[in-house]
């Protein structure tokens, strides 16, 4: 079973490991692009349906724990990334790859057509990845659809401020 010292087994060590390394990642890249966001964000037209700003913080900690535990049921069930894990686990990557690109493109490059451009490819990847994760265990993909969903709902978003933001369009990166 592997203790180490702690008393606590290595597999809940490798858990939290795997639901670590999203919230890290996107905790670090939000510090990082959210002092440039700010005013030019405030300015642009946004749907009235769009979630208060607070709960993007509590939504994303939520996602990222459940698509970690995923990632670590995956490795766990699919052999590792040598396994039939290799193909649902690099799905996985590339999707927190643009999930992690996303916050850039839009918020310092100010690219609403770049970050929709993101954002679609990162819902068809998530279906991907969940699709994937199903396969080999059934959990996984479950604690992958509340993640989808909220793309849904960022997806719209995303497209509503690229439409309605015409004279905006000009990114950084132009």
């Amino acid at each position: 079973m592997g203790i180490f010292k702690s008393g606590i087994p290595s597999s809940a060590w490798r858990a939290l490991g795997a639901i670590a390394i999203p919230h890290v990642a996107g905790g670090i890249n939000a510090l990082l692009i959210r002092p440039l966001s700010d005013p030019w964000y405030q300015e642009l037209k946004k749907p009235s349906w769009r979630p208060p700003s607070a709960a993007f913080a509590i939504v994303w900690s939520t996602l990222y724990t459940g698509m970690g535990y995923a990632s670590y049921l995956i490795w766990k069930d699919g052999g590792g990334i040598n396994g039939a894990a290799r193909i649902p686990l690099t799905l996985y990557a590339s999707q927190l790859a643009l999930n992690w690109s996303w916050n850039p493109v839009f918020f310092y490059f100010r690219s609403l057509k770049w970050s929709l451009v993101d954002m679609s490819f990162l819902w068809c990847n998530v279906a991907a990845c969940i699709f994937e994760f199903w396969k080999i265990n059934k959990t996984a993909g479950i604690l992958m659809t509340p993640y989808l969903a909220w793309l849904t709902l960022a997806l719209s978003l995303n497209y509503c401020i690229w439409r309605d933001n015409k004279e905006n369009q000009k990114s950084k990166a132009e």
